[in-house]
């Protein structure tokens, strides 16, 4: 069974940091781009930034303080946010899509993926 659970969200004040994770059950993640999204209320679901064998990426909005990395060992993904900003704030949720072992593929859209975390939330506020 396919499952990905987030952690590591909370109330942080601005210019603070987070790491989240997102741990991988019942699939291997070399096969898989994980890539995390976030949605602030009233606002579309956006990605974040993704992970594909060695390759990652960035929105633009988060290059340059946010960073994604991947351990095999515990099948988990982690997203290191620093220099947080109030428009950060959203529920965050890491998502899977199988791509295949020799692929960097990362598909931007949502829905692209097909297993989906039951997300963290990430408010920044003094």
């Amino acid at each position: 069974q396919v499952q990905l659970v987030e952690s590591g969200g909370g109330l942080v004040q601005p210019g603070g940091s987070l790491r989240l994770s997102c741990a991988a059950s019942g699939f291997t993640l070399d096969y898989y781009a994980i890539r995390w999204f976030r949605q602030a209320p009233g606002k579309e679901r956006e990605g974040v930034s993704c992970i594909s064998r060695s390759a990652t990426y960035y929105a633009d909005s988060v290059k340059g303080r946010f960073t994604i990395s991947r351990d095999n060992a515990k099948n988990t993904v982690y997203l290191q946010m620093n220099s947080l900003k109030p428009e950060d704030t959203a529920v965050y949720y890491c998502a899977a899509r199988f791509k295949g072992v020799g692929s960097y593929w990362c598909p931007q859209g949502s829905n692209e993926y097909s297993y989906w975390g039951q997300g963290t939330q990430v408010t920044v506020s003094s």
